[in-house]
């Protein structure tokens, strides 16, 4: 991941306590009461979009494997061009293939939170190709050599006023303090970059596996731009953006702009199902789709695969009152606020953002915003029990019990005969113990007969003399 932290410190406790310490930042997140509520707005206002929705997510997570299949298939079908990638690493290395195999020298972006997992935009700098980040305030924060602080605007930790000191200072250009004439700014800047691109980078907000269609979403329209304009085009894809049918967006899409936005349909929403065909004025001639797994798959069948259903809205940010306070700077990750705290150990297996967890006051409001009623509360509380033990969705060796074992113990002695035999002569004579086992193992017991029936049948078919064995 590119770019640096706006709030300073070494933990999460130190983060938190000098953003709240932050005039600056303070200012800039009350910009957020502007849409605060439309997650829980839309959950208690359209209900049955919203059951509808959880659904069909977990319908579609509990069969992912077999809706990446189709998936995979239909684009293949579309002419498209497939990249598993089951880690960061992988994902990386196809993108930089593809560009090196076109020699690519300049990449527009448009904002991608798969991008920002696994450091795509640093990873081609660092391979001689220029980056430019095309939505606003992606390119904000670019130009100020940060990292994005929310899932929908990645520039909240800033007012319009300190956007526009940021490119003054970096570009020494003049750049207009209000919010219109500095989108103006930002426009002209920007579009000789989509004219001269060699590659066009996206994410995708949903993938189709009946039709192999690219749903992205945007308010901007810069992605749209870049995919018309750049001869290849490619989109990093999480493997739970799948949906099994073009049906399902009737669902999911009103969800999401209502839960990011509260706009009934955000101002861009383009489908894409394979490169540019002949006839068609613009798209790329080239299409490839990275399909990232990087830890997701590992957990279906697991107390968090429900964080599968996730579709990127943002809204327990919004409404989690941490964030509010301390923005997505604080948490030292790729993902913040409720749904970042949650996935962020899970996709890196314990190894990053153990103590995310606990930056939450457990007050229930992510769970009541999230348009896919996602328990992120519970999610938050099972987590702060399963990393004390590393990663929080490998199967652990359960400690064995003092009842376990005697229970072992027991079956070992009783799997032999003479055991068996000699076991159960002594307990006719020590009743009282065996009665005592048998509480303890939680059983109720009878108590032994005086005498056992091998030696009651012996002595009768013996003529009284002998013991059985």
């Amino acid at each position: 991941m590119s770019g640096a932290l706006v709030t300073p410190g070494r933990s999460v406790r130190e983060r938190t306590a000098a953003a709240v310490a932050d005039p600056d930042l303070q200012a800039a997140l009350r910009n957020l009461d502007r849409r605060l509520r439309t997650g829980t707005d839309l959950a208690r206002g359209r209900p049955d979009l919203r059951s509808s929705a959880a659904a069909l997510r977990r319908r579609t997570t509990a069969e992912l494997d077999a809706h990446l299949t189709r998936l995979t298939e239909a684009l293949e079908e579309a002419g498209a061009h497939v990249h598993p990638a089951p880690d960061a690493a992988a994902a990386v290395e196809a993108v930089l293939a593809v560009a090196r195999r076109h020699g690519v020298r300049r990449v527009v972006k448009s904002k991608s939170m798969a991008t920002e997992e696994i450091g795509l935009a640093a990873a081609l700098a660092a391979a001689g190709i220029e980056v430019v980040e095309t939505d606003l305030g992606e390119h904000a924060v670019q130009v100020a050599g940060e990292r994005p602080s929310h899932l929908i605007t990645p520039v909240i930790h800033k007012t319009v006023g300190g956007v526009a000191a940021t490119f003054r200072v970096r570009t020494g250009a003049e750049v207009p303090g209000e919010a219109e004439s500095l989108t103006r700014w930002v426009r002209d800047r920007l579009r000789p970059q989509f004219a001269a691109a060699d590659l066009s980078v996206t994410g995708a907000n949903f993938a189709v596996a009946e039709t192999g269609t690219l749903v992205v979403v945007t308010n901007e329209g810069n992605a749209d731009l870049g995919m018309a304009l750049a001869p290849v085009q490619v989109a990093v894809v999480p493997v739970e953006k799948v949906v099994p049918r073009l049906a399902d967006l009737a669902v999911l899409l009103p969800l999401l702009t209502r839960a990011a936005t509260g706009q009934r349909c955000t101002s861009y929403v383009t489908l894409v199902t394979g490169p540019r065909r002949p006839g068609d004025l613009d798209g790329p001639a080239e299409l490839h789709v990275v399909l990232l797994d990087n830890g997701r798959r590992r957990l279906v069948g697991t107390r968090y695969e429900e964080m599968l259903a996730c579709v990127r809205c943002g809204a327990c940010l919004n409404a989690c009152p941490v964030f509010r306070h301390v923005s997505g700077h604080a948490y030292d990750a790729t993902y913040s606020g409720p749904m970042g705290a949650v996935l962020t150990p899970l996709l890196s297996g314990g190894r990053r953002g153990a103590e995310l967890p606990w930056a939450s006051t457990l007050c229930g409001a992510c769970t009541d915003a999230c348009p896919v009623a996602i328990p992120l509360a519970d999610l938050l509380v099972h987590l702060r029990a399963d990393l004390r033990g590393g990663d929080p969705v490998a199967p652990r060796p359960r400690p064995a019990r003092p009842r376990s074992l005697g229970a072992a113990a027991w079956a070992r002695t009783w799997a032999h005969p003479a055991w068996y035999r000699a076991t159960t002569a002594v307990a006719a004579r020590l009743g009282a113990v065996v009665r005592i086992l048998g509480r303890w193992s939680g059983r109720d017991l009878p108590p032994p007969a005086a005498v056992r029936f091998r030696d009651w049948w012996r002595r009768r078919s013996c003529g009284g003399g002998g013991t059985a064995r």
